[in-house]
């Protein structure tokens, strides 16, 4: 064993400073024989929950162990010599028992906490540089003592972040003594107090700081010393010169107060070999690459030294290396896990309170009620039965659990009432009985009092929308009773135990839907009803993964980018089934794990150039280390009490708001077991959507629609689903997804449940055999007649979790918590499990009469199918908001589609996509009016769609709202004079409506031009100038005028400036400014005189080309598209080769084509942005190195050079019944097309509907026609098919 353990540690936690993961840093000291080990991260306890739970299970098998022997010293029948023995071994047991000790390094501020000037700045002694006193701090080593020591801890280093943080989170003396007890302070390293003022010669002032610490802390403040004597190469030399120099004062200070002193290391890595993939860590830390010359070196010393090395640096202070275990023997073991802390829900006093409780109820009715099942069973044994009381935390918490369970029962009763009438049916009566029993006796009713009340302030108080559940919850009738969730449990088959397993007491876990701008407004209300330092949100950390790491590693580097993502697309997104190691499963994605299984990855890292090698070697190193903390998307902590009495509290910036977030320095794998209750608050546009839709409905129509009352069997949202006419609507839009409701033809809610449920990986495969035994194509086949209870549904398919759940039960008389049980070990494949509950289900249904071998068979079709089985309830409620979103769609077509244009105005893809949907379901999207247009998108009486006057670019909600409240009051706009006379100029600048005009929001007004507001008159004065003063002039007049008997005289004296004739704008140039202002082309898109070519043509869409699935399916296919070039990105690799990044724009979406080396040779002219391309390009393997596919271009034209070839017939296609009512339409509409010289062949195809035939007929009396989109449109407006290129 060695004399040393190491105190002042850190981990990955220390962001982007250190790189130690736990796991290694406790398996390298026990290897050691170190005993204990310290984590004192940089200012945080961010890895202490990992750090003890780790510790915790490496000591639990040895604590395993140990209680083994000491059954043998309690033996009767054990010999002296079997007892000696066992002595011998607990001894040698105990030694390997490892002790965590919780710590940090934190930062003491020079003056105060509080203190946060940026102009109070000294001089730094040693560096001469000038350094602002408030930016950071002493360093300063904590380590908890004890329990006591633990709350302190995160006391200190909560009001550091919260209170204290100003560049680092700081503490200062004041609060360190108020929150001093079970605390051990080390002075720390060269960035100590002690070692700053020691290394500024003022030795008075060191000497004093010491003092201080001795007096507040006794024998438990020691001095600490360091030496980092270093040999590598570009590391830093001058620190180990700084410790050398402060050693002799340290010692003698030592000497001189009583303090003792203590070695460490400083660590930061755990093996030496670390050293070099650390200093890559601190160039990403400081925004560096290693070729800079002047930044940041550590002296590469820092790992995690053995006891040994330890001695042979500090030779001469034996003493300072064995007071390490003093302070290891300090440290006593505690535990800092928790039973779950409720937050209290405030019952009114009416119904009753504590203390009636307390005298109306004895211990012993609680025991009957609490240890008993729903119908008054003794179901537990006595010491079961106490343990379970023990484990709700006592008699003393049980009147509160009661009172709370009462109030939801009483609540639950009203709820059920509305929800089902007065007379109850005995199955829902029982459910509800049943998981009022459950909640109770597993002490969480409060906890759905807190979401029940949360959720009914959301709809009631505060106007937001709410979706029907989500998960598990969803299967809680209790829950639909409390409008927590919208969906009957009952009508769905949907389970409870799903939710809550009634064998085994773990937190319930309810997701809760809002819309995206009301998620906001209910944290806000629960933060201010249960006080904001109850409440947080829960922290994550993001790592870094396998391509972000090579990425950042290629970085630091300088290798070039086009060979970094060349490398980075060589990492697949997982291996296939078929690679396996060497336990037979699919292994993890990782770098080390590439090198073995990818072989181009393994011949470029084995290959001459070292950038790479060392690229890839580094970044294997660096793989999982954590670059940043987040906020939980949805988790938030409701405290019992002050949340730093239970864990440490930090602050993260929000990104969307910019301001600081509170959130648990645990992140959501380990809060609740300190036992902190999360909720989870969803923010889900969807509801955004719906709601938005609703409001344009009403604005449009008049109408207010129930969205949550809409009829469940409306014919007109199925025929949309059976089209697959699913853009916009909620889950069901993807191309693959339509093609199997097109198949399917949804009829029922049901179908739709399933289809939601088997569109994933996995059960996709079993979607043919669903739709085609819907349609009687397949016969419904059962195991055992009696599964067709809960399977006739899905047509014999096992579609959910919840049918196996139900048919365990049912063939084998599985328990609610077996069956649930059932369902986890299948899900999760827990083998040990699985084999204890097979011969269980056999047993069960041989006893019910049903075959041995079918219940075999019926068995391991779960095993295969349970693993890929989804959650009903999340199916089911996630099916209904898609059946919403698709009501609303078949119903108000235009109203829904505004909602979504107007909840994506930001992303550019989406609106390209819902663009293209609108032109196919016949609706415009019109340009901004200042007559008709709102805020946001809306529809018009038309039916069309009016961009919203906030969508265009400067244009503010200030100004938006006084033209529409002018608008509201006077009427209509009557032109663009009275627009001038009448809004408000001041919330309407020169800016703001230049860019209306651009955009085309004055395009109602025929007197003016977009034109006009750039132009200027003949003395040189804009238009734009002249008329906003003719406007201020006329406003001023009426003003003044105001209580004039003439006012209106005076204002008509008031000539309208005359506009000049100005010069109109090429419609590209008109597209280009309006796309610069709305984002999207509206009037006219650049490809327009290329919309046959690209649409009929062409077989892919530029945006496609993102498309993994369409990318598949067009594998080795010749593709050919067409666009735009908007952007090129010239660079040279570090081999000197050329290459150029093109991105190309086509009607729906970009992608970014790249060409490298000779590739440049006969394609570089075309690279200019603004010129129209036709690429001919397949998906395929680009590099014999490189497995990975990509999209590889062979031709390149010009569509200017090639369009008018490209169409080279077109074919009408008509029956024989429609001569006489669309031949002569169709013959002038082509007469009108008609081109005397090339031009496309026009065909006709003849249906004879009497005989069947077709007739293929070449016209001749036209030379050719000239197929151009306005042709294509009028031949759609007749209800004519045709086809193009297809003689």
């Amino acid at each position: 064993m060695g004399d040393f353990v190491h105190l002042h540690v850190h981990t990955h936690y220390s962001i982007l400073d250190g790189m130690s993961k736990i796991p290694d840093l406790v398996e390298k000291a026990k290897r050691c024989g170190m005993s204990a080990l310290a984590i004192t991260d940089h200012g945080n306890m961010f890895g202490m929950k990992e750090f003890m739970d780790y510790v915790g299970g490496q000591n639990k098998s040895v604590k395993g162990d140990i209680k083994s022997q000491e059954a043998i010293l309690k033996s009767d029948t054990a010999t002296d010599e079997e007892k000696n023995e066992a002595k011998i071994k607990i001894e040698s047991l105990q030694k390997q028992i490892f002790k965590p000790i919780i710590g940090v390094e934190a930062y003491c501020a020079r003056r105060t906490l509080y203190d946060k000037d940026k102009d109070y700045k000294e001089v730094d002694p040693i560096s001469g540089k000038e350094y602002i006193v408030d930016s950071s701090g002493y360093h300063l080593v904590l380590l908890a003592k004890n329990k006591t020591g633990y709350r302190n801890l995160c006391k200190l280093i909560s009001i550091a972040w919260v209170d204290g943080e100003y560049r680092r989170p700081r503490i200062d003396k004041n609060i360190l003594q108020q929150y001093k007890e079970g605390l051990i302070v080390c002075s720390a390293c060269l960035g100590g107090e002690i070692a700053k003022l020691l290394t500024a010669k003022k030795y008075e002032e060191a000497e004093k700081s010491v003092l201080w610490f001795k007096e507040v802390f006794g024998d438990d403040y020691y001095l600490e010393m360091q030496r980092h004597k270093t040999d590598k190469p570009n590391a830093d030399t001058e620190v180990y010169q700084m410790q050398e120099a402060i050693i002799p004062h340290l010692a003698e200070l030592s000497k001189k107060t009583g303090v003792k002193l203590i070695a460490s290391n400083d660590v930061h890595f755990v093996e030496e070999e670390h050293g070099e993939a650390h200093d890559r860590l601190i160039c990403l830390s400081t925004g560096k690459k290693v070729s800079d010359e002047n930044r940041m070196h550590y002296t590469k010393q820092e790992w995690l030294k053995s006891p040994q090395e330890m001695a042979a640096i500090f030779p001469d202070f034996p003493e300072a290396l064995s007071n390490t275990l003093e302070i290891a023997d300090k440290v006593e073991t505690y535990s800092i896990d928790s039973g779950p802390l409720m937050p209290k829900f405030e019952i009114p006093e009416s119904f009753g309170t504590e203390e009636e409780y307390r005298k109306k109820f004895t211990e012993e009715d609680l025991f009957n009620e609490f240890t008993r099942d729903e119908k008054g069973n003794v179901v537990l044994s006595k010491e079961e039965a106490d343990a379970k009381i023990e484990k709700l935390g006592g008699y003393d918490k049980l009147y509160r659990i009661k009172l709370e369970a009462d109030y939801l029962a009483h609540l639950s009763w009203i709820g059920a009432e509305k929800r089902y009438g007065k007379e109850l049916t005995q199955e829902q009566h029982e459910r509800i009985v049943f998981e009022l029993h459950i909640m109770k006796t597993m002490g969480f009713p409060g906890y759905f009092l807190i979401v029940m009340d949360y959720i009914r302030a959301a709809r009631e108080e505060l106007g937001v929308s709410v979706g029907p559940g989500r998960g598990s919850a969803a299967g809680s009738v209790v829950a639909y009773c409390l409008w927590i969730t919208d969906v009957d449990p009952l009508k769905y088959d949907l389970l409870f135990e799903r939710f809550l397993n009634p064998d085994r007491i773990s937190l319930p876990d309810i997701d809760v839907d809002f819309d995206d701008d009301g998620r906001g407004e209910v944290l806000r209300w629960v933060t201010e009803k249960y006080g904001k330092e109850k409440v947080a949100h829960i922290i994550t950390y993001g790592t870094m993964a396998t391509k972000s790491s090579i990425a950042d590693v290629g970085r630091v580097q300088d290798i070039p980018l086009p060979q970094v993502d060349a490398i980075k697309k060589m990492i697949p997104d997982k291996f296939p089934d078929n690679i396996v190691d060497e336990k037979g499963k699919t292994p993890k994605v990782n770098i080390r794990n590439c090198l073995k299984y990818v072989e181009p990855l393994k011949e470029a890292y084995e290959g001459l150039d070292e950038g790479i090698s060392s690229m890839l070697h580094y970044a294997s190193i660096l793989e999982d280390t954590i670059r940043q903390t987040g906020i939980h998307a949805c988790g938030v902590i409701i405290g019992a009490d002050d949340l730093t009495n239970f864990a440490p509290i930090s602050t993260v910036k929000d990104r969307a708001t910019g301001t600081d977030v509170m959130v648990t320095q645990y992140d959501g794998h380990y809060v609740e077991s300190v036992g902190l209750i999360k909720m989870d608050f969803l923010g889900l546009k969807t509801l955004s959507i719906i709601k938005e839709a609703l409001k344009n409905i009403k604005l449009s129509h008049g109408v207010d629609v129930d969205i949550d009352r809409i009829p469940i069997d409306d014919e007109l949202t199925y025929k949309l689903y059976s089209d697959g006419a699913t853009v916009g609507t909620f889950q069901f839009e993807s191309p693959g997804m339509q093609k199997h409701l097109i198949a399917l033809k949804p009829s029922t809610f049901e179908d739709l449940i399933a289809m939601n449920a088997l569109y994933r990986p996995g059960p996709m495969d079993y979607i043919p055999t669903f739709i085609r035994r819907k349609h009687g194509e397949e016969p419904i086949e059962y195991d055992i007649p009696i599964m067709e209870k809960y399977l006739k549904d899905t047509y014999g398919v096992t579609v959910y979790q919840e049918q196996v759940m139900l048919l365990s039960r049912l063939l084998a008389d599985f328990t609610r918590g077996e069956s649930d049980t059932l369902r986890k070990a299948m899900g999760k494949k827990q083998r040990a499990t699985l084999d204890k509950l097979k011969p269980k289900f056999v047993a069960g249904g041989m006893k019910n009469g049903h075959d041995e071998k079918v219940l075999e068979k019926i068995w391991g079709d779960w095993e295969k199918f349970a693993s890929y089985a989804f959650n009903k309830s999340h199916a089911t409620c996630y099916s209904w908001v898609s059946y919403q979103t698709a009501y609303l769609k078949a119903h108000y077509p235009a109203d829904f589609m505004a909602a979504n244009l107007t909840r994506n105005k930001d992303n550019i893809s989406d609106i390209a996509k819902f663009m293209e949907e609108c032109k196919r379901m016949g609706i415009k999207v019109l340009n901004p009016d200042v007559n008709e247009s709102y805020l946001n998108f809306t529809s018009n009486t038309e039916g069309n769609i009016r961009f919203g006057l906030g969508g265009i670019k400067g244009v503010g909600e200030a100004a938006v709202d006084a033209i529409l409240k002018e608008r509201k009051v006077n009427g209509l706009y009557k032109d663009i004079y009275d627009f001038f006379e009448r809004v408000n100029l001041s919330a309407c600048n020169k800016k703001t409506i230049e860019n209306l005009a651009l955009s085309g929001a004055f395009d109602c007004f025929p007197d003016v031009k977009r034109e006009h507001f750039l132009a200027t008159t003949i003395k040189g004065d804009s238009v734009l100038d002249i008329l906003i003063r003719y406007g201020n002039k006329v406003q001023s007049e009426k003003e003044l005028s105001a209580n004039s008997l003439f006012g209106d005289m005076s204002e008509a004296m008031i000539a309208k400036p005359v506009l000049p004739e100005v010069e109109s704008m090429s419609s590209s140039e008109l597209s280009n400014r309006e796309k610069d202002l709305v984002g999207i082309y509206l009037s006219a898109h650049p490809l327009d005189d290329y919309y046959v070519v690209l649409n009929y043509v062409c077989n892919a869409e530029v945006g496609q080309l993102n498309d993994e699935e369409f990318l598949a399916q067009s594998e080795g296919k010749n593709l050919l598209v067409g666009g735009v070039v908007t952007n090129v990105r010239s660079g040279t690799t570090k081999k000197g080769s050329p290459y150029k990044i093109v991105t190309l724009q086509g009607y729906v979406g970009s992608y970014e084509f790249f060409f490298f080396g000779e590739e440049l040779v006969p394609y570089s002219g075309y690279f200019v942005p603004g010129y129209k391309l036709l690429l001919h390009a397949q998906y395929k393997q680009r590099f014999a190195y490189q497995d990975r596919k990509s999209i590889v271009v062979s031709k390149i034209s010009l569509l200017t050079n090639d369009a008018e070839k490209m169409v080279e017939n077109i074919v009408i296609v008509m029956n024989d019944s429609m001569c006489s009512t669309h031949c002569t339409q169709v013959y002038e509409l082509c007469d009108l097309y008609k081109t005397d010289s090339g031009g496309s062949a026009l065909y006709i195809k003849m249906l004879m509907q009497s005989s069947g035939k077709i007739l293929n007929l070449r016209c001749r009396a036209f030379k050719g026609v000239n197929v151009t989109k306005s042709f294509l449109d009028a031949l759609t407006d007749l209800e004519v098919e045709f086809e193009i290129n297809q003689v």
